[in-house]
């Protein structure tokens, strides 16, 4: 293995404190892909096969990669990457020559251990597309649509540019945002020619564990507090609010009904509980299943429920017609799929959202809100710049 790779001689066992966090250190932009589940910790170095780009369903196209790397013998075939917002956008998902697997960040006690401090913020150059004040009218555009009865939901997004004197540190900023959130689904990987996704996302999309698969989508958010009392107040007005409580049942029904064809049985708690990350309470609800069809790949059910209305809205042609109007910039991967699949179906598919795009010495930061006829425009501007603060935490830079 090659020594740019700064991985240990001698690397501790894949259950020992430190595995985890070795992965996490040995991580290189660029040739490697990196992704931290609250199952488990993967390292992909290198490239053994890329997943094409054409017209057949992209389903079909990774099922050919990976039957073919198993085919050609070698360790199990697994592959990683990203799926974009867009349904006609290039997935960036290959093959990697090696995958090292650790337990999760979670479970290891060196996680807990200070990181890299973020000591770029007076290099940032920060810039809003679309300003707070236009994303704002968007939102008021949107309610008055969804109040005269032209559809249900949609969720709109804003970006932040950020640009350094210097080079971009990664591997540091990913440390930062594992050691922030390690309960939750943290990565870093190529997401086009000379561009890596990093984030750390709170919603997993589906995972798939032979016949077994679990979903947990979130919906209706609120903003953290420091302090202790104000931030348990906020999180019992998120547990009773009729607006999140309706965004949260809408996306719950439609998780529901996209995965009912495949399961031979699926159950749906009748009420969410909370979810916390740093920044943000979420509702959650985790449902689970047994499929029908054993053959029901990890992709085959995350394609099946992407995109959900809590990252695009209802009915989804019609709330995808209002971003393309609404939004002054292209989502790429932002509220796509991030994850990885093994050569028996096996995975776990993630909801991109707290991310950036790395390119050059460019980041670009996106935050979402989902906007509902009773939203207030002020409330879901300042929900944006809520979840701007996972990843802004993590270079120093603040709004």
């Amino acid at each position: 293995m090659s020594a740019s790779l700064r991985v240990p001689t001698v690397p501790p066992p894949l259950d020992s404190p430190g595995a985890a966090t070795a992965l996490l250190e040995a991580y290189q932009p660029g040739t490697d892909r990196f992704l931290a589940t609250p199952r488990h910790t993967l390292l992909g170095s290198g490239t053994t096969a890329q997943v094409p780009h054409d017209s057949r369903p992209l389903t079909e196209r990774v099922r050919e990669v990976l039957d073919s790397a198993r085919n050609a013998g070698g360790p199990a075939p697994v592959v990683m990457g990203t799926v974009p917002f867009a349904p006609d956008g290039v997935a960036a998902l290959a093959v990697p020559e090696t995958v090292r697997w650790a337990t999760a960040l979670r479970a290891d006690p060196l996680i807990a251990l200070h990181g890299p401090d973020a000591g770029q913020g007076e290099d940032w150059r920060i810039r809003e597309v679309p300003a707070a004040d236009e994303y704002s009218a968007a939102v008021a555009a949107a309610v008055e649509r969804m109040r005269a009865g032209e559809f249900d939901k949609v969720v709109l997004a804003r970006t932040l540019e950020l640009t350094s004197a210097r080079d971009l540190d990664l591997p540091a900023m990913l440390s930062r945002l594992a050691r922030r959130d390690p309960d939750g689904y943290t990565f870093a990987l190529p997401s086009g020619p000379g561009r890596t996704l990093v984030g750390a996302s709170p919603e997993l999309l589906v995972a798939r564990r032979g016949i077994h698969l679990v979903a947990n989508p979130l919906a209706g958010s609120a903003p953290r507090s420091s302090d202790l009392a104000e931030d348990v107040r906020r999180a019992a007005a998120l547990l009773d609010s009729p607006k999140d409580l309706h965004e949260h049942a809408v996306v719950v029904d439609a998780i529901r009904e996209a995965l009912a064809p495949f399961c031979a049985r699926l159950d749906v708690p009748e009420r969410p509980t909370l979810v916390r990350t740093a920044a943000m309470w979420h509702l959650s609800t985790t449902l689970t299943g047994e499929l029908r069809d054993p053959s029901s790949t990890a992709l085959d059910l995350a394609s099946a429920l992407h995109p959900t209305p809590a990252v695009c809205g209802t009915p989804t042609d019609v709330a995808r017609q209002v971003i393309a109007e609404s939004e002054p910039f292209e989502r790429g991967a932002y509220t796509g799929m991030v994850g990885w699949q093994n050569a028996d179906g096996d995975g776990d598919w993630v909801v991109t959202i707290r991310c950036a795009e790395a390119e050059g010495r460019t980041l670009r930061l996106f935050a979402g809100a989902g906007v509902v006829a009773e939203s207030s425009p002020a409330a879901e501007t300042a929900e944006t710049g809520a979840k701007f603060r996972t990843f802004l935490s993590a270079v120093g830079a603040s709004l």
